[in-house]
């Protein structure tokens, strides 16, 4: 299963696969990014993705279909 970061970056934000050494993508946006990590974890069959603030801290994470979502319980 693949794991994509939506992170700050100079250039805006950028979406990165984990373990990766550069940025997938680089968006104006952390929406676009956003948008942008969940079309390529669809394409990959699902995975997680972990959305940072501007601190770097994770401040959500979603599980993209057919993802396995460690919760139990829809949301």
């Amino acid at each position: 299963m693949s794991e994509y970061h939506v992170t700050p970056s100079e250039d805006g934000w950028a979406a990165k696969k984990a373990g990766a050494s550069r940025a997938s993508s680089v968006h104006r946006t952390q929406a676009e990014a956003v948008d942008a990590s969940r079309g390529y974890l669809t394409n990959q069959g699902g995975g997680e993705l972990n959305i940072h603030g501007r601190d770097g801290s994770i401040r959500a994470k979603d599980t993209i279909d057919p993802g396995n979502d460690p919760r139990n319980i829809p949301g």
